[in-house]
């Protein structure tokens, strides 16, 4: 078993905690409206160009005779923790 470095560490614990946030908020999956807004999209149009340029940053699915878009909140928790480490990562270096 690999040890984990601090920063790894400090990654998947933020990633615990927005995990534990995101899924007493909006439950394990979030649809769109609640996408926009963990994602930090500015409005409704800015979330649909992305999506349909392929550019958002988290596996987003579809869920038959459902409308919209989702993704687990478990992804989003950790691609916003991996944010911002990398953030505070290249103003340490």
């Amino acid at each position: 078993m690999a040890e984990l470095t601090h920063e790894e560490s400090e990654v998947d614990q933020l990633a615990d905690e927005l995990l534990r946030a995101l899924t007493a908020e909006y439950g394990p999956i979030l649809g769109s409206k609640a996408l926009i807004k963990a994602l930090g999209y500015p409005s409704t149009a800015a979330f649909e160009q992305a999506l349909t340029r392929g550019t958002i940053p988290v596996p987003i699915f579809r869920i038959k005779h459902r409308r919209g878009s989702f993704a687990l909140a478990r992804d989003i928790a950790l691609w916003l923790s991996q944010q911002r480490a990398e953030v505070f990562g290249q103003q340490a270096g």
